[in-house]
């Protein structure tokens, strides 16, 4: 089976979530930086490192692309204007790449994975999102076997020299 390319490396200065089971469920295609749109409550819960988009997926609604089931808790110290925990947000990206995602998805089967959301050196917060296909069993198996097989490899090599 090829293997694809690597991830393009964005700026990421403090990651807060991570989608770590992402790597494996799904075979990454292309990657994406998109921007998010957040209330301020939003913000500094994500700055505090709360945050999880283990169980969110992203969705192509007309000209633009949501988060969904994506969880930022209530910030501890706001008040009565503090935002909903699950509400979907809007991911901010140019016109080219939503096409691109829309007919991925559309044509292909694919499904848009968040992979982390981080803070960026201007300080803006953001989102790796893939476009991926879902592995079936015996490619997870696959994998298991290939980091493995990684895993004794590098212990021969330490302690053959």
């Amino acid at each position: 089976m090829a293997r694809p390319q690597s991830a393009p490396e964005f700026d990421k200065k403090k990651v807060v979530a991570e989608n770590r089971r992402a790597r494996f469920d799904f075979a990454i295609d292309q990657v994406f930086e998109a921007g998010i749109a957040l209330q301020g409550t939003e913000v500094k819960a994500l700055r505090f490192g709360e945050g999880t988009i283990a169980e969110s997926y992203a969705e192509v609604k007309g000209h633009e692309v949501w988060l969904i089931n994506s969880n930022i808790p209530e910030f501890s110290h706001g008040n009565r204007h503090n935002h909903e925990p699950k509400r979907p947000r809007k991911l901010l990206l140019n016109g080219r790449e939503i096409n691109k995602m829309h007919a991925a998805v559309a044509r292909q089967g694919m499904t848009l994975v968040p992979l982390s959301v981080y803070f960026n050196s201007r300080g803006r917060a953001k989102v790796e999102l893939a476009i991926a296909k879902g592995k079936k069993a015996h490619d997870k198996r696959e994998s298991i076997k290939e980091r493995d097989w990684k895993r004794d490899k590098q212990r021969l090599m330490k302690d053959r020299g």
